[in-house]
């Protein structure tokens, strides 16, 4: 066994990259110099960073090594490596992290990142009051005594990161922004991914520019996102035109916009139209609840004027696809609180009635003999009817969707529906069985969409492979699975934050990103700044990373954007999907070299699953699979398009420089020429991706 001294120590040469590539580009993996690893696996994969990979290793963790390798550590720095230091070590010591006989009670913390947010840690910690280098920054403190906890300085090319503390288990549990101190620091995340959804609401986002934020979602790793159509339900030229210039400036940005519905509420027009057919609760109160008016979904005329409004909606924008979301029943108290609990409209107790031989109303009739403490057979049988009555509902509107689609065949179709198999009190509060729904699959192509419930917010990020775990047995379609993370203020007690803040976030999308093949954020508004920048590279799937003749070899099992400058050769070609500081890879293991020049077009960003590419003389070929409407974004204006060998119909959008281009969904094999300029049929079939 090695000595936590000897896995310390590298050879600086290990530290740096040839000369052809920036020095920030060794910044691929990290090594930690420890038998005890800690936290810092966690932390720093959460960046996108790859463990292992000694020769490649650009971070270094070195919690406890003597004074005698300051010298050593220095060059090394100076070099381009970033040292983390923990607590008091002779090598802290050597660097100027000195702690003073004085003694400080920590567990409130103010950090630079995001200092009006509060940091709680669940334990009260006595440390030492440490005296900096002159030069070092302090990123966090203690809040009443400001005793620097979290800091570090710019050395050369490199940099050093102290902690006072170790992290905690997890990672995230005393200093949330370490990784946004890194990047203060100099590193730039290696790895990103542009394959999160995102939850939008209007609302929120009433006045704002509307091509900023679709840069800055874009470049978060937003590749679609999903809009609260309930504002846009009935026709309202203001708004219309709101939502039309929406639509089309997430498309300039490579990113689908989808219909976000949440039936049973409609609209707040709607709501106030038609008291008839408001949903009622168990004390036959309107069922307004929370933020959502719900509708009675089975009344026969309530359900046509819905569907008719919905067909409307879908033939009015240009979505690339359609959510329907929580299309089940109140409340997450279940019939403990009648206040909450639907459905008790007329037609729901009448047709129980005649099947069950009571009326569902008499469970919540205090002195009756039906009452629900005192006949536990009748509630489980409205329960069950419930439950069997939400899997009627979600069939029936997926059935109403696809009509729609039938005319417009470009929409995409996804489900959102709420986790019951790690909680399965869920069917009993809600309505809602996976199991029963789950087969829908097998005759419609539609994505579930998994949201965790609000009772399990306070778990840790490790509960999502576990949720994976649940869902495998029951489903042949695991490519349909996806997970939707909700970013929000937790009523549990939680720490150190109570929203879902830097590494916790990280770690979540890291984690899920792993499990499920597609991850969604709720909601696009509820992301802290700080987090913004760095989604992207915590989304990031690299399961190895390694030098082999010069080249880089990455593997990813869902495809990487890697950081990169200047040309690049992939697999011996001449690379052609890449924008000046990224080259995007599609699945698998490939190698990447530097190349002599640019290929004569390139595939700036795209937002289907690339599965090949390869440059021509006078354009691009590549092949793809899209669940919606891929969107290509091209460097020049683009002329002819082929679609599988066949012209296609495609107005390419003007974005700035760049210009991007819609194409059907389903896997297809696309040809773009650049404007002026015509492939042979000899170049196309030469250049077709994957022949050798």
């Amino acid at each position: 066994m090695h000595s936590r001294v000897s896995r310390a120590l590298l050879p600086l040469a290990f530290c740096l990259w040839p000369v052809d590539l920036r020095a920030e580009s060794a910044r691929f993996s990290f090594h930690i110099g420890d038998d005890d690893p800690g936290p810092w696996s966690r932390i720093l994969s959460s960046a996108g960073l790859v463990e292992g990979s000694e020769t490649l290793a650009g971070v270094f963790v070195v919690p406890g090594a003597p004074a005698s390798q300051a010298a050593e550590w220095q060059r090394r720095v100076e070099g381009g490596a970033i040292l983390i230091l923990e607590g008091d070590s002779g090598l802290a010591q050597a660097f100027g992290f000195r702690p003073l006989e004085r003694r400080v009670a920590a567990r409130n913390v103010v950090d630079i990142h995001n200092p009006k947010i509060p940091i709680i840690w669940q334990r009260t910690l006595e440390l030492p009051f440490y005296q900096l280098p002159a030069d070092a920054v302090v990123f966090a403190r203690e809040r009443w005594e400001s005793a620097p906890l979290v800091a570090g300085m710019r050395r050369g090319a490199g940099a050093v990161l102290w902690v006072a503390v170790r992290p905690g288990d997890q990672g995230h549990e005393r200093f949330p922004y370490l990784i946004q101190t890194l990047v203060d620091l100099g590193l730039e995340p290696p790895f990103q991914s542009r394959r999160l959804w995102a939850f939008f609401d209007a609302s929120y986002r009433s006045r704002v520019d509307l091509d900023y934020f679709a840069r800055r979602w874009r470049s978060s790793g937003v590749s679609a996102l999903h809009v609260a159509s309930w504002h846009f339900f009935e026709p309202d030229p203001e708004r219309d035109q709101y939502l039309a210039r929406l639509i089309e400036a997430c498309h300039r940005r490579a990113i689908q916009v989808y219909a976000w519905i949440e039936l049973p509420h409609v609209s707040e027009k709607f709501w106030q139209d038609h008291a008839s057919w408001r949903e009622k609760t168990a004390l036959l109160q309107d069922a307004h609840l929370d933020w959502r008016k719900l509708m009675n979904l089975q009344n026969p005329d309530c359900q046509r004027a819905i569907a008719a409004g919905l067909g409307a909606l879908l033939d009015r924008f240009n979505w690339d696809g359609v959510n329907l979301a929580e299309l089940y029943f109140e409340s997450l108290e279940g019939h403990t609180n009648a206040a909450r609990f639907t459905p008790m409209n007329d037609d729901v107790r009448r047709e129980f009635t005649a099947s069950g031989g009571f009326d569902p109303l008499d469970l919540f009739d205090a002195s009756g003999p039906r009452h629900h403490a005192r006949n536990p057979a009748g509630l489980r049988a409205f329960l069950d009817y419930r439950a069997q009555l939400a899997r009627r509902m979600q069939a029936a509107w997926i059935a109403e969707i696809e009509q729609v689609r039938a005319r417009r065949r470009h929409l995409d179709l996804v489900l959102t529906h709420v986790d019951d198999r790690f909680d399965t009190r869920m069917r009993d509060l809600i309505g809602a069985d996976a199991e029963r729904l789950l087969p829908l699959l097998d005759h419609h192509d539609f994505t579930f969409l998994i949201e965790d419930p609000a009772t399990i917010w306070h778990l840790g990020p490790e509960r999502y492979p576990k949720i994976a775990e649940r869902y495998h047995p029951l489903t042949t379609h695991r490519d349909k699975l996806a997970i939707d993370i909700n970013i929000v203020e937790r009523y549990q007690d939680v720490y150190p934050t109570r929203q879902q803040t830097g590494l916790e976030l990280f770690r979540l999308v890291q984690l899920a990103s792993r499990a499920f093949p597609r991850v969604a954020l709720y909601f696009e508004n509820s992301i802290l700044p700080p987090d913004l920048p760095l989604l992207a590279a915590a989304t990031a799937v690299v399961d190895r990373v390694a030098r082999s003749a010069g080249k880089l070899v990455i593997q990813s099992p869902t495809g990487v954007g890697v950081r990169w400058s200047g040309a690049a050769m992939v697999d011996g070609r001449l690379w052609p999907v890449a924008d000046d500081r990224t080259v995007w890879l599609p699945p698998g293991q490939h190698a990447i070299e530097p190349a002599a020049e640019k290929p004569p077009l390139r595939l700036l960003d795209f937002n289907g699953d690339l599965r090949s590419a390869a440059a021509m003389e006078s354009g691009i070929e590549f092949s793809y699979r899209s669940t919606a409407r891929a969107i290509a974004v091209v460097d020049k204006r683009p002329g002819r398009v082929m679609i599988d060998g066949a012209p296609a119909a495609s107005q390419p959008l003007e974005s700035g420089p760049s210009w991007a281009l819609l194409l059907p969904r389903g896997q297809h094999v696309a040809t773009v020429e650049a404007a002026g300029r015509a492939v042979s049929a000899r170049e196309s079939s030469a250049a077709r991706p994957g022949r050798p």
